[in-house]
């Protein structure tokens, strides 16, 4: 049953809807959680605009802590600061953290399951003119192997909002994505968020589509559009890449036994991986997957590069059919 209070998907499409990066949400949910707890701390690599953790520097300026261009010494901090009692939240693009320093992300705070919140701004393809070294599209593959860490992807500005409240009052490491595009924002403040709950925003029972991210958005115009041809999608806003939602996964394959997954990362490792790693061993069914197809970006405005990798609505709807295909 789809969740009385999400949006039903016909609610979707009318006016007003705005756009808004997910960094934002970050920067005024840290606020939040900042004003909630003393104990809420804030670091960054000398991107605090971009990253908008600049939200609570000028909050919280005696609580916010600018380490330079030295994200492997960012984490080791962090972690300390986590064994002293503080909530440190740590930020930087994806790229360079968790991807610069994935090895003290993984002894000095995985491994001794520190209570650090690592944010990676500029996730995605949607980066767009910045290029390939700035795109991060591994960093949920790298992320999601380590025991014990949480990883998020959430699907707008008020989700992400949410997601670093109820991060900030997680105990353990976690680890958050979220992009610089201006994406649709079609949550509200009452859609339920919950660590490893997935949210089923449509539902169907000719394919089961599983996204994160801004892409699920897209997902939903997708399957809006396949209703014209008779297809029947049902869409879930799976954020929580480990832990996942096992049983919401399970019974959207076993209802239509057949699956796409959709994400703004490498097919490799990241959220599809993840799905098929539950249906493998537990209700096989064909799976196409929507994402990076083993390649890197490029420059260019974030709609086109969506366009040619595969990842805008066509793309989807391509991938769907495809699935159906193969179902037959």
């Amino acid at each position: 049953m789809i969740n009385e209070k999400m949006h039903l998907v016909e609610d979707l499409f009318g006016e007003g809807l705005k756009a808004v990066p997910t960094r934002n949400g970050f920067g005024e949910g840290l606020v939040n959680a900042g004003k909630k707890n003393k104990n809420v701390v804030a670091l960054c690599a000398d991107l605090t605009d971009s990253t908008r953790i600049s939200y609570f520097q000028k909050e919280f300026p005696a609580r916010y802590f600018e380490v330079g261009v030295a994200e492997q010494n960012m984490a080791g901090i962090a972690a300390g600061m986590a064994v002293a009692g503080k909530v440190p939240f740590i930020s930087s693009y994806g790229v360079f953290s968790p991807g610069r320093n994935w090895d003290q992300i993984r002894v000095s705070i995985c491994y001794n399951n520190a209570n650090v919140k690592i944010a990676g701004a500029h996730t995605g393809i949607s980066v767009g003119p910045d290029g390939a070294t700035h795109q991060a599209l591994e960093d949920m593959a790298i992320t999601r192997c380590l025991p014990g860490l949480v990883v998020i992807a959430p699907c707008d500005s008020i989700e992400t909002k949410k997601a670093t409240e109820a991060v900030a009052e997680h105990k353990g490491p976690v680890y958050m994505r979220f992009a610089r595009e201006n994406d649709t924002v079609f949550t509200t403040e009452e859609t339920p968020f919950e660590i490893g709950k997935a949210n089923l925003l449509k539902d169907g029972s000719d394919v089961a589509v599983v996204a994160c991210g801004p892409l699920v958005y897209k997902a939903l115009v997708a399957a809006k559009e396949l209703e014209k041809d008779g297809i029947s999608v049902a869409v879930l806003n799976n954020h929580t890449i480990s832990p996942m939602d096992k049983n919401a996964v399970l019974d959207l394959a076993k209802k239509t036994n057949a699956v796409v997954t959709v994400e703004e990362h490498q097919i490799n490792g990241g959220m599809g991986s993840a799905v098929a790693e539950i249906l493998s061993r537990n209700y096989p069914v064909p799976v196409e997957m929507v994402g990076m197809q083993n390649s890197f970006g490029e420059s260019g405005e974030p709609k086109e590069l969506l366009e040619k990798y595969g990842m805008s609505v066509d793309g989807i709807k391509m991938a769907v059919k495809k699935v159906l295909e193969r179902k037959k």
